[in-house]
């Protein structure tokens, strides 16, 4: 099973980046599921009507979100769509999912949205208590579990807390992607951040110019998405069908 976990898409140009580079990349590297974390699609802050539909054309099977669910009001409208997921450590009663379980090639499929608490300023619970009570009831032959955090340390620290427990954690939201890979001694497969899927020259996908007037000036210079050359990052996890261990971790980086 070959799975491809697609960074952060930032603003209306990533998601174009995501139209001509994907179906590329599904078909050369025989890409048997997606999953794509949209939460900064809609000009950088949320995901709208048409977007969503615009990730469905593309066959992306999984979509996952962060600390900007909710910047679109046109999400409630889809939120409960069966490819939609939301951090399930949100407050409970919230609207959504925060997993679902897809069928692919005859296996079951959890993805796990969470999101972390460090710097993020969102009210959330716990993620590790949560993903300990999903993890009761999710009956999936592979599990994958897309960390929306800040801090390295809270991703690194998940890391070890699922050890053995999924096959797959990789990180989002920092948009900058790492390049600590791995295959743990349990064989789950690992990634700090896969980056993100946005213009090259900027700041997280941010103008360069009011980016820096905001740490310069330390005033609320209003962001603004960038344009130009885009790049996709992601990364593709290989399962082993046979033992669900994760045979190999393939960082992306498409320009």
């Amino acid at each position: 099973m070959k799975v491809l976990a697609v960074g952060d898409i930032v603003g209306e140009n990533g998601l174009e980046k995501l139209k001509k580079t994907l179906p590329d990349i599904v078909e050369s590297e025989n890409i048997d599921f997606v999953i794509v974390n949209a939460e900064n699609s809609a000009g950088g802050m949320g995901i709208t009507k048409q977007i969503f539909q615009d990730l469905l054309a593309l066959k992306v099977d999984a979509i996952t979100m962060g600390n900007h669910t909710w910047g679109k009001k046109d999400i409630f409208s889809f939120i409960d769509h069966k490819t939609m997921i939301r951090p399930a450590n949100y407050s409970k009663g919230v609207v959504g999912k925060g997993y679902r379980i897809f069928e692919c090639k005859g296996k079951r499929i959890a993805v796990i949205n969470l999101i972390g608490r460090t710097d993020m300023n969102v009210l959330s619970e716990n993620p590790f208590l949560v993903v300990d009570d999903i993890l009761k009831e999710v009956v999936a032959d592979y599990i994958f579990v897309d960390f929306h955090a800040e801090a390295t340390a809270e991703k690194i620290a998940m890391k070890y807390y699922l050890d053995g427990r999924v096959n797959v954690v990789f990180g989002t939201h920092t948009h900058v992607q790492t390049a600590d890979e791995e295959i743990t001694e349990n064989g789950m497969g690992y990634i700090t951040d896969i980056g993100m899927t946005g213009p090259v020259k900027s700041v997280i996908g941010m103008d360069v110019s009011a980016s820096i007037k905001r740490f310069v000036t330390s005033l609320p210079e209003r962001y603004k998405l960038a344009e130009g050359k885009c790049e996709l990052n992601g990364c593709i996890f290989e399962i082993d069908d046979e033992n669900g261990r994760t045979k190999k971790v393939i960082r992306l980086n498409r320009m």
